[in-house]
Parts: C-alpha cells; structure tokens; sequence
C-alpha cells in the first residue's frame, strides 16, 4: 500500500508512474488527497476543541481550588457542548480514514524507473540469454508423452481423484519431484536463508498484508466456513511471519525459504498451452524471501536473480531472464524479473520463477518496521522469489534430456534421486 503522504508530495510523479503499469482509475490519486485533506482538517478540529476542553477542565480545577465555585460551574456547563463536538468530530473521523484506506487499497505499487512500457508479456523486456537450445530428433517427445511412456506421472489419475490441474507423481517422477525440492532448499541454505516449514491456508490478514487481497481473490481457493485461503505461493505465509514486527537494524537482511505446495485456481486457462505440467492448480515450488534494508533491496534483487539462474545453470536447461513491463506486473511489485526455460519439444519459453521487490508496498499493510541507526522507525523493503517452481522445471528436464536410451538426470541432482536415468 501507498503511503498518503508520498502520494501527495509526489502526485504528479505517482500519476506517471501509474500510468505505466496501465492503471485504469488515476483519477483516485486526486480523491486520496482530498480525503487526506478532510482527515487532516477534521484532525485539526478535534484536536482544537480538545486542547480548549483540556484548557477549561485545568481552569475549573484552579477556580475550585481558590473557592470560586460559581464561575468554575459556568465553565463546567460548557463541556457538555465540547463532548459532543469532539465526538462529532471522532466519528467523522472515523468515517473519513475508512474512506481513505478503501481508496488506497485500490492503487497498485509503483514501477520501478527502469520498468519498460507495456501491456502485454510479448513487451517484456530481454535482459539475457543463457545457454544452448538443444536439438531433439524428430520423434522428440513432449513431456506429457514422456510420463506416460515411463510412468512418472497420471494426469488422468490427478482428474479421477480430484480434477483438471492436479497430477499423480508416480515412481521416479515423484523421486524426481522430492530431489529437486531438496536440491533447491539446500541451495537456499548454502545462500543463507533459513528454511520454515509455514501453513498452507492463511486468514485475510495475511493475504492482504502480501497484496494478493483483494486484488487476486478469484485466483486463490476459499474455504469459506473457516474464512481460510489456501495459498498460491509461500510467499504469503512467510512473508506474513514479519507483520506487526519492528526489527533491529543487526536483524537486517532476514532471509527465509521454505517449500509449500500452491494452490492456484487459473480461472479462465485453457487450450494447448497449458498442457501437462504447463499449468496446474497443485503444484510444489521452493520460495526464497528476504526482508532488507531500503538502501539495499535493489542490490538484492539483482543476487536473488543471479541465484535462481545459478539453479538453472547448475541444471543444464537454458534460459532468458525478462524484466516484466508495466501492463505484465504484478498488482504489488516494483520491479519482476521473470526466468523462463526453453522447452525443446515444444518449442517456447516457459516461465519458472519470478523475482520481485516490492519496496515498501507490503511493508506498509505489514507495518512491517526496522529501528535505524537514529533509532527511529521506518518501513523495511520486501522481497521474494520462486527458487523454483517445479512443475515447468521437470517438464523441461525431461523433454530436454530425452535420448534413445530414456532420460538422464542432470548431474546435480544424482545424488538426491540415487539414480542416472530414467529408462
């Protein structure tokens, strides 16, 4: 969430920066700052009458003291008006900040300066490119073929037991689904994050406080009789672990990982693209968070990317990273760097992990604070990456490194999966 006094110290530049992420409502810019000035005016007023109500009970005390009675009671019938003024103006008050907050809660983040125009993810910027696009024969496989020809996974099981999007992990590919979550975590721990283990349904609070609420409630699955979201990414939760905490500067940067399945309803996904593993309502991913000092989330960002494509590299598959333009952001990020993996037979990029920094955005529904070297409070920076989501990472293993004899097992991962190919 923006802060109002930002807003209004910087509107012109909050009205640009909003219009590169294609916001479709800037006309709240100018109602957010009116409704500021009437809490502040309001503000004034209450604080007014209560310093002259204040002023008048120390008054009535001294007359009291000093047998004056009679001019302390014409005093006193005074107060009366003044409780109900002070009231009055409390309860429009009240009614103003609730207002303003419901405004505020509809504007997104603002781009970071080097975020591209756009509205679409074929206007994402390529940053770099990374590695040899393989060359499959031509009876390469896809990878849905490829599960069903050595049995690693049932789609048609996942449907049987629950739905569309909901796979069966069978036999090495529920191996090779485990050896990756154990690679990516011990790769995490080696970078400093401490792994946690969080809980796969949070309340409203949480969602709100890592922006998916209320701007993704239609994407996230509800368990309306308990008022309980399951999670889309772990981000939430263990981001939330940080809400209504005031940090010490030596606890700065604070890094975690953890490992969840995410739960994501896709409304509205169909047709070829989200074949297999392309796109799935169940799926693992290993998420890296930090929360960091504002001087330093953007150095940050930068070795949190270097560290999911060293995961990609460690792993044979090639990649581009893209700096995603305004109109493909998220809702609460600054800055998203995407990685996408080249899928040799079917031929397209296909997104395995998302970086961003989110600024003070999450921080600020947080309250989210660090003490500083003045020893006052400010806002702390947020950040979190997927490092990495499964489901597209093993659709490219096994489509890239199919051979005539079956499929061999990058290198790294051997000793997690205690075996070379799958055959």
């Amino acid at each position: 969430m923006l802060q109002v006094s930002y807003i209004r110290d910087n509107r012109e530049q909050v009205l640009e920066r909003l219009a590169v992420k294609n916001f479709k409502q800037p006309e709240l810019v100018d109602e957010i700052i009116e409704l500021d000035d009437k809490r502040r005016s309001t503000q004034t007023s209450m604080d007014n009458v209560s310093a002259e109500a204040n002023a008048a009970a120390k008054q009535i005390g001294e007359l009291m003291r000093n047998g004056k009675k009679a001019e302390a009671e014409e005093i006193k019938a005074k107060t009366g008006a003044w409780k109900e003024d002070i009231k009055k103006f409390g309860d429009q008050l009240a009614l103003t900040e609730e207002e303003l907050y419901q405004k505020l809660v509809l504007l997104p983040n603002l781009p970071h300066s080097s975020v591209p125009k756009g509205l679409t993810p074929e206007e994402n910027e390529v940053v770099l490119e990374n590695g040899t696009i393989p060359e499959l024969p031509a009876n390469a496989l896809p990878h849905w073929e490829l599960a069903a020809k050595y049995n690693l996974i049932d789609f048609e099981l996942g449907v049987k037991i629950t739905g569309a999007g909901f796979p069966v992990y069978k036999n090495k590919g529920a191996k090779l689904q485990r050896a990756l979550i154990n690679y990516f975590i011990d790769e995490a721990e080696k970078a400093g994050y401490s792994e946690v283990s969080v809980p796969l349904m949070v309340n409203e609070a949480s969602g709100f406080g890592t922006s998916q609420l209320p701007d993704k409630e239609g994407q996230m699955y509800f368990v309306g009789i308990d008022n309980l979201y399951l999670i889309p990414t772990a981000e939430v939760p263990i981001t939330n672990m940080f809400r209504d905490v005031i940090l010490k500067a030596d606890e700065l940067p604070a890094k975690h990982c953890g490992h969840t399945p995410c739960f994501r309803r896709e409304a509205g996904s169909y047709g070829a693209h989200v074949r297999g593993l392309n796109r799935l309502h169940q799926f693992d991913k290993v998420e890296i968070v930090q929360v960091v000092h504002p001087d330093k989330s953007y150095e940050t960002l930068e070795q949190m990317s270097a560290h999911v494509q060293g995961l990609l590299q460690s792993l044979g598959l090639p990649y581009r990273v893209l700096r995603l333009c305004g109109g493909d952001m998220g809702f609460g990020s600054a800055l998203t760097y995407d990685m996408e993996t080249w899928s040799a037979a079917q031929q397209r990029w296909l997104e395995v992990s998302s970086v961003s920094n989110f600024e003070t955005f999450q921080s600020n529904r947080l309250k989210l604070r660090f003490r500083n070297a003045e020893g006052k409070t400010q806002l702390a920076h947020t950040l979190n990456g997927s490092a990495l989501a499964l489901p597209r990472i093993v659709a490219t293993l096994l489509e890239n490194n199919q051979t005539d004899r079956g499929i061999k097992i990058p290198e790294v991962l051997v000793p997690y999966t205690k075996f070379e190919w799958i055959d």
